[in-house]
């Protein structure tokens, strides 16, 4: 018995070769074997292409209509090609403001901690500036005490009286008349804070003039 859809089929396959044959496929050219089940629209949707391109680079005139066997030959589109060269692009736009952000984040921490070690630095500095102001001051303080009265606080010459040798005009504006050493001691920090600013000029004053 004649087969009909065998014939078509053939005759199809033949066909499709023929013109597979004849044409020289690029880069973007695709040959397809059509399968069992297969139909234009699975094509389009594998490949990307639409139907009717399909449809015209092969003379299918019923779109609905395509045999198992069949050679269909259609260039791709360029969608794909650009999605990716999209997504290429967009990734890389993203890595260099990663990097530039992160470079942003490297020099603001670079700057924070060489604040910080400014920051730290002169802290130091001035406490140690701040401690050897102070071991001077009780170096000079010392000195006059061991000038003045040997660290006597009954030490007395005239009027003069206590740690510090104050006079009783002094003594009776800052203190220091009782034999209690801290009450001295303050009286005498008192009187070299009004008349010299600190213990250093009053010892400098006392050497060079013999008293404070």
């Amino acid at each position: 018995m004649f087969n009909i859809k065998k014939t078509l089929t053939i005759a199809a396959g033949v066909a499709g070769a023929l013109a597979f044959g004849g044409a020289h496929a690029s880069a973007d050219t695709t040959d397809y074997v059509v399968q069992s089940g297969d139909t234009l629209n699975k094509i389009s949707a594998k490949y990307n292409v639409s139907v009717d391109k399909i449809a015209a680079q092969n003379n299918i005139s019923n779109v609905n209509w395509i045999v198992t066997g069949q050679h269909l030959s259609f260039a791709t589109d360029d969608t794909t090609s650009t999605q990716a060269a999209s997504t290429t692009t967009a990734a890389a736009d993203t890595s260099s403001t990663t990097q530039a952000a992160s470079t942003t984040s490297s020099t603001y921490n670079t700057a924070s901690t060489s604040t910080q070690t400014a920051s730290t630095t002169t802290a130091a500095t001035s406490s140690t500036t701040t401690s050897s102001s102070s071991s001077s001051e009780t170096a000079a303080l010392n000195a006059l005490i061991a000038r003045e009265s040997s660290g006597n606080v009954n030490a007395t010459n005239g009027q003069y009286y206590g740690l510090g040798q104050l006079s009783a005009q002094a003594r009776s504006i800052y203190g220091g008349n009782t034999a209690d050493y801290n009450d001295q001691l303050n009286a005498m920090k008192a009187y070299i804070a009004a008349l010299y600013g600190t213990a250093v000029n009053a010892l400098a004053h006392s050497n060079s003039t013999g008293w404070y």
